[in-house]
């Protein structure tokens, strides 16, 4: 079997690379080829609407997130495709973690010390996003609020832009996803503060959790996984599930994922739906607390 798979994020950026140490093990499993095609735009609103207006034959499926399945539909008013009823969820993929990041110059080696200077320099520190309404951009304004500290966004073109410039001190710091971020916190071209799950993250131990740094009960993480359009029939499902799974639970796959902050979790499509659903309460939640809107 063939199978098309059509991406929502930037060639080379974190949901790109999650994506592609999966597909060779997938294919594996299907015995044929899988292709990535790249479309990004909109926050990955492009990519979505090409897949759910595809033909539901299997052949043409979308790595989606929670950006384009439950928070772009808070975020932007003309969206053109319906997350929830315009597609056939196959399994979700993984669960990423996200790490506080801050320049190494910058006076802060724990999250308390961030929140003290914040607290001590209102509006004067800034943090970058991938873009207005992106994770990172809803986690920023997230932690500022439980943190009761005021803090100015700066939005980029995407995640490597914006890390870049925490990078040259032009912006203090950031919430960015684990494969993004922990590669540059282990070089030492950023430190990391702490990570944004309710838990440590297994690939990340020497993090602690923003919650246990003194804001109980805060917790963010982006998740992604595979859907294909709505109407395609429930044994295709079932075979594109069972060989995505397979694929996860191989364990090269999931040493590669783990490493670039990603906690596989594949699971049946019904789980995949139902956890759809309430991720979009969830953020619609926080788009509506940021104050964010797109057009």
């Amino acid at each position: 079997m063939g199978a098309g798979s059509n991406g929502s994020k930037t060639a080379g950026g974190g949901a790109d690379v999650l994506a592609r140490a999966v597909v060779p093990r997938a294919a594996q499993a299907l015995g044929g080829t899988i292709f990535v095609d790249n479309r990004p735009g909109a926050g990955g609103n492009l990519g979505a609407e090409f897949v759910a207006r595809a033909a539901p034959d299997g052949y043409t499926l979308l790595y989606g997130t929670n950006g384009t399945h439950a928070i772009n539909q808070s975020l932007y008013g003309n969206l053109r495709f319906d997350p929830l009823a315009g597609f056939a969820p196959v399994t979700r993929m993984t669960q990423i973690a996200a790490l506080l990041v801050v320049n190494p110059d910058f006076p802060a080696h724990t999250v308390g010390d961030l929140i003290r200077y914040a607290k001590s320099h209102p509006g004067e520190v800034r943090f970058a996003s991938a873009g207005n309404g992106t994770t990172s951009h809803l986690a920023g304004e997230l932690f500022a609020t439980a943190a009761g500290i005021e803090i100015a966004h700066v939005p980029y073109r995407g995640g490597a832009l914006a890390a870049a410039d925490v990078v040259g001190g032009h912006v203090q710091m950031m919430i960015e996803v684990m494969p993004n971020a922990l590669p540059l916190a282990r070089s030492g071209r950023l430190r990391g503060l702490a990570v944004t799950t309710a838990r440590r993250f297994p690939a990340a131990g020497e993090y602690p959790t923003i919650a246990e740094s003194g804001l109980a009960g805060f917790e963010v993480s982006a998740w992604d996984g595979v859907l294909a359009p709505a109407g395609t029939p429930a044994a295709i499902v079932e075979k594109l599930n069972a060989a995505i799974r397979r694929a996860l639970e191989d364990p090269q796959v999931r040493q590669a994922l783990l490493a670039r902050g990603a906690l596989p979790v594949p699971g049946t499509p019904e789980e995949f739906a139902r956890h759809i659903a309430s991720e979009t309460e969830k953020w619609a939640r926080a788009v509506r607390q940021s104050g964010a809107t797109l057009d």
